[in-house]
């Protein structure tokens, strides 16, 4: 933050003053400290050296100091203009920028041509969330420095927040224009703004625009995805899976090839990851989903217990672990899984559904009744086809049971 000091007034009993200055000039700031400090107890009413305590504290991140040492100036010496200014922009940063709105106002009205004063208070109207008066102190800011790329970003950004979407793009692009190390994919925020208003469309465009951004094209990837597209999906997201490959986007990958008919590249895909990452839970729950899609139900069920042997707590991988058991009739495993889950306390009907299936399976009449009787006083009408199965297992075993 670059700061403005009052010009020194040399006089009588003010030695502690020039010292203290002398002393900021030289960057000492906890020497300038101690130095205002005995000014200000000497003279209380010494505006010149209160304005310099602020500004020593501020040097060194000592805001709360800066902030009374600035508001003792204003109440001595109201609307100096270097005082309100930096107050402002020390609120500004410190998440107080409803404070700093009149202190900026008013130093933008004293020096309508300097570009700070009118930059910082559209900050502090952004961060007020009052977007109109925003837009239009950045408006100020820019026709005092028109190459600032942060006013152009602050810029686009409060006419996006107003809804001025179309507005707000090409304000995007020129502030990645004037600093596109910073700002160079800055637009991609209106894109995820583009999203979640449901104009796909748009968003889709502006990601194609970045493909040198894994992220960019990993968005364009899942959303290709959704709409049915998986052949065309499978571009972007191998380039963001070269560029910064990830759980979430190999998963995405290896779904587009798995959808294009390619489940060997997919599983390919997903073992070089675990090769690379062989402590990632969630990729061994991938690597499962796949095979279990594949119909692999073993091999599904082996994966998901690898998760689960890594993340012992994650209750989808004992759950799965046991559907699959199931379905390859391993019903002592299921069992055993299941029991995870409910050591956990995190049985569903779902579960009391499976452990149902395993005891009946079993020949295990009564506990099996108890389960099936249990998940349809959970179920509460969310699972038809199961709660059907259930009911007419629950009449079976009610007669066999009757008859011993």
């Amino acid at each position: 933050m670059t700061i403005l000091l009052l010009p020194l007034l040399l006089t009588l009993g003010q030695d502690h003053a020039a010292l203290g200055a002398k002393a900021i000039e030289e960057q000492k700031f906890e020497e300038a400290i101690g130095h205002f400090q005995k000014a200000v107890a000497a003279d209380a009413s010494d505006y010149y050296s209160w304005f310099h305590l602020g500004l020593a504290n501020s040097a060194i991140h000592k805001d709360p100091d800066a902030i009374a040492s600035y508001r003792k100036t204003l109440a001595l010496k109201p609307n100096l203009y270097q005082a309100e200014l930096n107050l402002g922009i020390i609120l500004v940063e410190n998440r107080q920028a409803k404070e700093a709105i009149p202190l900026l106002a008013d130093a933008v009205q004293q020096k309508p041509q300097e570009f700070r004063p009118a930059y910082y208070l559209a900050e502090a109207y952004l961060a007020e969330k009052q977007f109109t008066q925003a837009e239009a102190a950045y408006r100020t800011a820019l026709g005092i420095d028109g190459k600032s790329a942060v006013a152009q970003y602050g810029l686009a950004r409060s006419l996006m927040q107003q809804g001025k979407l179309a507005e707000s793009q090409p304000e995007f692009v020129k502030a990645g224009q004037l600093d596109p190390g910073q700002y160079g994919d800055a637009v991609l925020e209106l894109a995820a703004i583009y999203e979640e208003k449901k104009q796909v469309d748009a968003a889709m465009e502006l990601y194609r625009q970045y493909p040198q951004v894994a992220a960019a094209q990993e968005r364009l990837g899942v959303l290709l995805l959704d709409q049915g597209k998986p052949a065309e999906a499978i571009a972007p997201l191998e380039i963001a899976v070269s560029k910064s490959a990830t759980a979430g986007n190999s998963y995405a990958l290896a779904q587009a090839y798995m959808r294009s008919g390619k489940p060997d590249k997919a599983l390919a895909l997903i073992d070089r990851t675990i090769a690379a990452e062989p402590k990632e839970a969630e990729l061994y729950m991938i690597r499962g989903r796949l095979l279990r899609d594949q119909r692999r139900f073993q091999e599904a069920a082996n994966t998901f217990f690898s998760a689960a042997k890594l993340k012992p707590e994650n209750v989808e991988a004992w759950t799965e672990m046991a559907g699959m058991l199931v379905l390859v009739e391993d019903y002592a495993t299921a069992i055993a899984a299941l029991d995870k889950v409910k050591q956990l306390n995190a049985e569903t009907s779902g579960h009391f559904f499976l452990r149902a299936i395993v005891l009946d399976k079993n020949k295990m009449q009564k506990p099996a009744l108890e389960a099936y009787q249990k998940f349809l006083a959970s179920s509460g009408g969310k699972h038809p086809d199961q709660e059907f199965q259930a009911r007419q297992r629950v009449k079976i075993l009610e007669k066999e049971l009757s008859r011993k």
